[in-house]
């Protein structure tokens, strides 16, 4: 059985004995094993800022590495609540970023959890001016820096 379909199989029981009525379905149109749920209490599920949905995600893959520790972690989300605010992020740091390469001065990006950082961090990766950088303290909460590339057309401030 498949780490996705086992997170499936987790995530639809836990919501089962919480009293939820959802549909989950695979999301294949993405890179990483994903879930999508679908529901009318998708609010519920989701909470303030996502807090919820964050906890749900953290708990099935914890349930998910302690039956196989070798299972890739699978993303969660609901009502595609994850992916507006995905899209919402990349938008933000691609007109912080055109900033950056328009001034050659690094700035810096709203603190993010770890998901969110991930998110950003990749989306440069290969970019051609830009490179992103977090300190490598143990917060919750951590501001990326964005800046260029070193070579880049100016110097960095």
């Amino acid at each position: 059985m498949s780490s996705l379909t086992t997170a499936k199989e987790i995530l639809d029981t836990m919501l089962g004995y919480l009293g939820f009525v959802v549909q989950i379905e695979e999301d294949h149109s993405r890179a990483e094993p994903s879930l999508q749920v679908i529901t009318e209490e998708h609010e519920h599920l989701i909470g303030p800022d996502g807090e919820r949905l964050d906890d749900i995600q953290y708990l099935v893959n914890r349930l998910l590495q302690i039956r196989d520790p070798k299972a890739s972690r699978v993303r969660i989300d609901v009502q595609h609540f994850r992916n507006i605010q995905e899209d919402q992020l990349i938008e933000e740091a691609e007109r912080l970023a055109d900033r950056v390469v328009n001034s050659g001065h690094s700035a810096k990006m709203e603190p993010l959890n770890s998901y969110f950082r991930r998110i950003v961090h990749n989306h440069f990766l290969n970019h051609p001016k830009i490179q992103t950088w977090s300190p490598p303290d143990s917060a919750r909460l951590k501001r990326i820096t964005l800046r260029l590339k070193s070579g880049g057309e100016q110097a960095e401030s």
